[in-house]
């Protein structure tokens, strides 16, 4: 494996996965609370979203000092996608726990990132090309991120704009997940003719 600039980044993203984990794991309720925005906050909750943040800052990074600088490798194909997944995913399933997402949204979203993963390595064996994301893929990973922030962060813009901003964004996610799982595999249907 080369040691370039994205890989650490990737790197360095899998490695703030398990903080990100014991941040929200253990209740430090000798930390006591945060005060934004007119919402109280945990503190672990708070610091948490500033280590998701920082972790997604990685991905956003890597991608394109890799395009960038031609320095795009099989090691980097492999770790950045499964980074993405490991950190969205390990942010979902908290949330669920916390009851601050619905189970069933989650449990879509999951599913076609595993069917889409699954459908991504049948591809590879044919012989086909991955297809590079297309824009409702990028929509759907932008408000994945923008919903996992706000709903870490209590929905703390609830008061201030007087609807839940986490959970609009959970749903249209939901909406570009599919939406773009979809797209996906019709654009994917040859290799199921094989």
């Amino acid at each position: 494996m080369v040691w370039n600039v994205p890989n650490k980044l990737t790197m360095l993203r899998i490695i703030l996965i398990p903080i990100f984990i014991i941040l929200l794991a253990f209740n430090f309720a000798n930390w006591g609370d945060i005060f934004l925005f007119g919402t109280l906050i945990p503190m672990n909750h708070f610091i948490a979203t500033l280590v998701f943040i920082l972790a997604s800052l990685t991905d956003l990074a890597d991608g394109k000092i890799a395009r960038k600088y031609h320095l795009v490798s099989n090691f980097g194909k492999f770790a950045d996608t499964l980074a993405d997944k490991m950190l969205v995913m390990t942010a979902f399933i908290f949330l669920v726990e916390m009851k601050m997402a619905p189970a069933w949204v989650i449990a879509i979203i999951v599913c076609r990132e595993l069917a889409v993963t699954g459908l991504r390595m049948i591809v590879l064996e044919e012989g086909g090309k991955v297809m590079a994301a297309q824009m409702p893929g990028k929509i759907k990973t932008t408000t994945q991120m923008i919903a996992i922030i706000l709903l870490l962060l209590h929905n703390v813009f609830f008061e201030t704009f007087g609807f839940p901003m986490g959970l609009i964004f959970l749903y249209i996610c939901l909406f570009f997940t599919v939406y773009s799982g979809a797209d996906y595999f019709i654009q994917s249907r040859d290799v199921f003719k094989k």
